[in-house]
């Protein structure tokens, strides 16, 4: 019984960490070297949703950070009517970022796959 008990514990959580890293409908997906050609249009919001340390050790000066676990309360601040484009370390933590606010919903939505790791200057 705890065997069985076991093995439907881990497949659920390897479920949700799959359904996690699914594209959200809706939601745009571009590389870093596509943000580059971005970073200078002022219609856009750009939101870093990584911790404010990681934020504070480095970053890109276009992007306002606003923490993931914030971002719930914070997302009242933004122009639902503006795009808004979602950068972390990795790219998980910002399309988690882009299911909450499609939730909230806001419909201009951008992903940067590969976060800040993938960020060449």
């Amino acid at each position: 019984m705890l065997n069985w008990l076991f093995w439907a514990i881990v497949a659920l959580v390897i479920i949700y960490f799959v359904w996690q890293m699914m594209p959200v409908k809706g939601v745009v997906n571009i590389t870093t070297d596509e943000l580059k050609k971005r970073l200078r249009d002022k219609n856009v919001q750009f939101i870093d949703v990584r911790t404010p340390m990681e934020y504070q050790q480095y970053h890109i000066k276009q992007f306002k950070n606003i923490p993931l676990q914030r971002l719930r309360k914070e997302c009242e601040t933004l122009d639902r009517d503006k795009e808004v484009v979602l950068i972390c370390r990795s790219g998980s933590r910002s399309m988690r970022a882009a299911r909450i606010l499609k939730g909230k919903g806001f419909t201009k939505i951008t992903n940067v796959v590969g976060g800040i790791n993938h960020w060449q200057p």
